[in-house]
């Protein structure tokens, strides 16, 4: 049975790091590039006059970290997963660039330029150093040791030893020891992301609470000045028909007839105030079932797409709900505000994640702040651990995209 000479064996470990350290020094030469460029750019942002190209820069550094954390995960054979950034794809300039400044993940992209610049460059140089003096010494060593290990082998029968030589070694560990620093300082600690767990969570929870509180004064306000208020009227109808009953039937009918209206005023009511706290249409004809009913009563047309809700596998209660009440707070804003002929509701169901999507062609400009129902929509999907994208530049289009865990 014929095995690889020790020596082709090292040179070959030697060359598969070689290779990671080598493409490390063109990167660490655009890393060196981009230490300026992000600099100039922060620098030109404090005058105003770089603000708009702010978020394009960080498009880019995201990109250039991305695929350094992939090349190291493939390094270090562990599994690679793709950085939790804040959004920049849409929204007004002054948000896109708030998004840049206070996520922790581009600065720790920044701070690794210019140490990227320096070591990617000095474990480049000194694999190419190490290959002439590895060949050299290791060349004489692993050819003396191979020629020992199968005499010993012959003579005695024990296995001959796997022997990676004393210089070339080297190329590996430089290899990893890049891979490894790569990787901690562009990957937020096990602590750093907890504590931004907890946050998040923490602010979730506040503002779950807060619309809650915002549902029941909803709710309270609605019974106080509708179905109360007719059922208080109702009341009195009532007593007067009875006081008019003896002397006057026929006005005591009259009021009977507006008794009569005035509960069925109430019951419509109380429906209305039933179908705000979960829809019986969710109920009975399902998620599918109710987009439907809600593009068909909207202002605009609508166009649904409604892939993998319509196959009868039923969703958790309370993502139904919540996507429901998402699409109906958005189709309701298009109608009033967005001046838009036509809008579009696209549900995708994927194994674990639900995923609504509704644009309209409307004038944009929709601002969270104004009171537009869209804090309470990214309130209500943070609650369930969800996430909101809102992208509605001035002129248009507006479209508003929620990611649901659904756990199927």
């Amino acid at each position: 049975m014929s095995t690889t000479p020790p020596l082709t064996a090292a040179i070959r470990r030697s060359w598969d790091a070689s290779r990671y350290l080598f493409v490390g020094v063109p990167i660490a030469l655009a890393a060196y590039v981009g230490t300026f460029l992000v600099v100039a750019a922060l620098l030109f942002a404090v005058v105003l006059i770089g603000l708009p190209a702010l978020p394009e820069a960080a498009k880019v550094l995201r990109r250039f970290a991305e695929f350094e954390r992939r090349r190291a995960a493939a390094r270090l054979g562990v599994p690679f997963t793709p950085t939790p950034y804040l959004p920049l794809d849409g929204g007004e300039l002054s948000e896109r660039v708030r998004c840049v400044l206070t996520d922790p993940t581009v600065w720790r992209d920044a701070l690794w330029l210019p140490i990227q610049a320096l070591m990617g460059n000095v474990l480049g140089y000194l694999a190419m150093v190490l290959w002439p003096v590895g060949l050299l010494v290791d060349g004489a060593a692993l050819s003396v040791a191979h020629l020992l290990d199968r005499r010993s082998a012959d003579e005695y029968g024990t296995p001959q030893p796997v022997r990676q030589g004393w210089v070339l070694r080297w190329h590996a560990v430089l290899a990893d020891l890049s891979a490894t620093w790569t990787r901690s300082l562009l990957t937020r600690s096990p602590s750093s992301a907890l504590a931004d767990r907890i946050a998040q969570l923490t602010e979730s929870r506040a503002g779950a609470v807060e619309a809650h509180g915002a549902e029941l004064r909803r709710i309270e306000r609605d019974l106080h000045d509708g179905a109360q208020a007719r059922i208080v009227a109702l009341s009195m109808r009532i007593g007067l028909a009875k006081q008019l009953l003896d002397r006057d039937p026929s006005a005591a009918r009259v009021r009977l007839d507006e008794a009569q209206d005035g509960a069925e005023e109430a019951l419509a009511e109380l429906r209305h105030v039933v179908r705000g706290i979960h829809p019986p249409v969710l109920t009975d004809r399902g998620l599918a079932g109710a987009v439907r009913a809600l593009a068909a009563g909207a202002g605009v047309p609508v166009t649904a797409q409604l892939d993998g809700v319509e196959d009868g596998r039923r969703l958790p209660a309370a993502i139904e709900a919540a996507a429901y009440f998402v699409i109906a707070e958005a189709l309701t804003n298009i109608t009033k505000h967005s001046g838009a002929t036509a809008a579009t509701v696209r549900i995708d169901r994927a194994p674990a994640t639900l995923r609504v999507v509704i644009g309209d062609d409307g004038h944009g400009g929709a601002d969270e702040r104004a009171g537009s129902g869209l804090v309470g929509i990214r309130r209500r999907i943070a609650a369930l651990d969800g996430a909101t994208r809102i992208s509605s530049p001035t002129g248009g289009p507006t479209n508003i995209e929620v990611e649901l865990p659904c756990g199927s």
